[in-house]
C-alpha cells in the first residue's frame, strides 16, 4: 500500500504536479582559493632561497568586474556535484590532478554577485609549484600567481555571560610584480553555549572581483589552524624537501618566524630521511626529506 499525503497524494502524483518554478532558486558555483609555496628571487646565490605564499589569481576578461582579478572557479553543470566541478576547474586552470582539496564554506548572501543569486561553494587546494601549468580560462584574460600577505591590524576581545566575542581586523595584500591588490576584513568570532559562529565582513576592497576577498580570508584562516595538528603543509612540499624548507612553509602560513629546535622536535615526525643531499647551491649541502606518509 503506498503511502499517501494530507492531500491523498502518493509521491509519484506529487512529483508530476510539481512545480519547480515556483520557487526562487540560486544558481551554484564553485571558487578555489589555490595555494602554493614558492623560492623568493634572491640576488646572492649563497643564501637559503626563502618561501612565498602565493595563491592563483585570474584577471577577468568579462562583465561583471572587467579586468578586475578574481579567484579561479565557474559554474556547477547540472550533471555534476560542486566537488567534481571544482576538480574540473582545477585541472583547467592548473593542469594539475589528484592533490589535495577540501571544502571550505558555502557562501550564500543574494547579493554577493550582481547577476543574480550566486551561491559559492568554495574549495581549498595545495598544491606543490613545480608541478603546475598555470593557464587562463575561457572568461579570463590571464592567470597568475600571487603573494600573500595577510596581517591582523587589530584585535578586540569581549567576555560574554556565556562565552566571548571576538573581533579582528585584517588587511589582505596580494602582490605580483607591479600589481598589488588589497582588501580590509573584519573577522567577528562569537562563541557561547550554542557553539561558534564566524562572519567575515569585507571593509575595503581595492581590485578583488566579488566577495573573494571574503573567500581568501576564510581559507588562510583554515590553513593556519589546520597546519598546528595535521600534515597538510606537506601538500606544499615536492617529493623531496629540507626541513628547513618544510619550516619556512610554516613561517609564510602562521607569519610568524619559529625557533630551528622546537620546530623540528615537533614536526620531524613528519618527514623521513633520505641519503639524498641538496645539489647546485651556492651554501652547504643539506640532508633531503620525504614525506613520512605513515605519519
Amino acid at each position: 500500500m503506498e503511502l499517501r499525503d494530507k492531500n491523498g497524494l502518493t509521491e509519484k502524483e506529487y512529483l508530476a504536479q510539481y512545480k519547480p518554478h515556483d520557487y526562487e532558486r540560486p544558481s551554484v558555483a564553485t571558487d578555489m582559493v589555490i595555494f602554493t609555496a614558492t623560492n623568493k628571487q634572491e640576488k646572492n646565490y649563497r643564501r637559503i632561497p626563502q618561501k612565498e605564499l602565493k595563491i592563483l589569481l585570474i584577471k577577468r576578461g568579462g562583465h561583471p568586474f572587467l579586468s578586475c582579478w578574481a579567484l579561479p572557479g565557474g559554474f556547477v553543470n547540472p550533471d555534476e556535484t560542486t566537488e567534481q566541478a571544482a576538480k574540473r576547474e582545477l585541472i583547467e586552470e592548473t593542469g594539475v590532478d589528484n592533490i589535495y582539496l577540501e571544502q571550505l564554506y558555502t557562501f550564500s548572501n543574494p547579493h554577493r554577485d550582481p547577476r543574480m543569486w550566486v551561491m559559492s561553494c568554495s574549495y581549498m587546494a595545495l598544491i606543490d609549484s613545480s608541478q603546475v601549468n598555470v593557464t587562463a580560462g575561457d572568461d579570463a584574460q590571464r592567470a597568475e600567481w600571487f603573494t600573500v600577505d595577510f596581517e591582523t591590524v587589530s584585535e578586540n576581545t569581549q567576555n560574554t555571560d556565556d562565552g566571548f566575542i571576538n573581533e579582528k581586523d585584517y588587511l589582505l595584500k596580494l602582490t605580483n610584480g607591479d600589481i598589488v591588490l588589497s582588501a580590509k576584513i573584519h573577522h567577528t568570532k562569537t562563541r557561547n553555549h550554542t557553539g561558534v559562529d564566524n562572519t567575515y565582513t569585507i571593509t575595503e576592497n581595492n581590485g578583488l572581483a566579488f566577495d573573494h576577498a571574503q573567500i581568501i580570508a576564510f581559507a588562510i584562516e583554515r590553513l593556519r589552524g589546520k597546519i598546528t595538528y595535521t600534515d597538510i603543509a606537506l601538500n606544499l612540499m615536492p617529493e623531496y624537501f629540507t626541513l628547513t624548507e618544510l619550516q619556512q612553509v610554516y613561517e609564510i602560513i602562521l607569519n610568524k618566524t619559529l625557533l630551528k629546535a622546537p620546530f623540528r622536535r615537533k614536526y620531524s615526525y613528519l618527514a623521513e630521511e633520505t641519503d639524498q643531499l641538496t645539489k647546485d647551491a651556492g651554501h652547504r649541502p643539506s640532508r633531503l626529506y620525504k614525506r613520512h606518509f605513515n605519519a
